[in-house]
């Protein structure tokens, strides 16, 4: 177990040096602008949506939490769900500090919030939290190896790691209309959505962080609009607007025009809406303990794999 540690230790410290995709502090001003927006609230039904879905996961949990971290927090959209029966503290952390100023909390719990930067070592003791929990968050994150590894150092022995974020197949629809006309028109294309997390890198990742007994999910959540303005248009104003650090940064009018017409030649009904795909990957992973289920020793099985057919013939004990 100790060497197994330092291993851990090792990646995570050595990995937080890696390259970087997005553009931290783009995203940060995506955030401020998010949270002082008086009309944002009404673009955030993905994140209601997927924060409601991550809080039921936590009430499958058969014990009591006594400390949670939350990664990213937004306006709330787990804390809202949960009440003392499942966790006693839980801690709002973002990278935002307006934010924080607007999120919501909840009087069942013991809230507390903190400015925190995925992009370095989580400011908590060793195992000393017992859950930590992200929703359309980490997608954001430059270097999820050594977030996941920091998550995994802060956690206790049998600590639950669980969260959902967006996945490579996300709004594919978008991304194929704009190539579409940008090579129509300009002869190549730009990066205008970002690139996501394949589901397989994912558990991955997990694995290399030191997390056992995986559990992932893939979900698609479509949502209808009149056309790709208004889809930008909501993007931007639940702050899920593109950050890469190489991103095409001008938009031109007339490719805008013909994008639009091909988004809804390709994706659009006869109604004349169109459909955007939100790919949601969702995990959980455990950090080790002794009292967790052990894999079977190599050798100790009773009957060959090729022996399965004749189980409806074994006679009942």
């Amino acid at each position: 177990m100790l060497a197994s540690a330092l291993r851990v230790s090792a990646r995570r410290q050595s990995s937080f040096g890696a390259m970087n995709v997005f553009d931290r502090e783009a995203k940060r001003r995506h955030r401020d602008r998010w949270a002082t927006d008086p009309q944002a609230e009404k673009s955030d039904y993905l994140k209601e949506e997927v924060g409601y879905r991550l809080a039921d996961r936590l009430f499958d949990i058969k014990r009591k939490l006594n400390t949670v971290v939350e990664l990213g927090c937004g306006r709330g959209y787990i804390a809202q769900h949960l009440d003392q029966e499942i966790v006693e503290n839980l801690i709002m952390c973002d990278m935002s500090s307006k934010v924080l100023d607007v999120a919501r909390g909840n009087d069942k719990l013991n809230i507390r919030k903190m400015m925190v930067d995925e992009e370095q070592p989580l400011p908590f003791e060793k195992d000393s939290i017992d859950a930590v929990v992200s929703s359309m968050n980490l997608h954001w994150v430059n270097n999820l190896p050594g977030l996941f590894c920091s998550v995994f150092d802060v956690l206790k022995p049998d600590g639950v790691f669980t969260g959902s974020l967006l996945g490579s197949d996300t709004l594919y629809e978008l991304r194929g209309a704009i190539q579409t006309a940008e090579n129509e028109l300009e002869g190549g294309f730009g990066i205008h959505v970002s690139p996501f997390v394949q589901a397989s890198d994912l558990g991955g990742l997990l694995r290399s962080a030191g997390f056992t007994m995986l559990t992932l999910d893939s979900d698609m959540i479509c949502v209808g609009y009149p056309s790709m303005r208004e889809l930008m248009a909501d993007l931007k104003s639940m702050a899920e607007n593109n950050c890469v650090l190489n991103r095409k940064t001008h938009f031109h009018r007339k490719t805008q025009e013909l994008a639009v017409k091909k988004y809804q030649e390709l994706y659009g009904d006869d109604k004349g809406n169109i459909r955007a795909s939100f790919h949601i990957l969702s995990f959980i992973g455990w950090k080790p303990h002794e009292s967790q289920p052990k894999p079977a020793k190599r050798g100790s099985a009773t009957m060959s794999l090729k022996d399965l057919h004749k189980l409806h013939d074994k006679p009942a004990e």
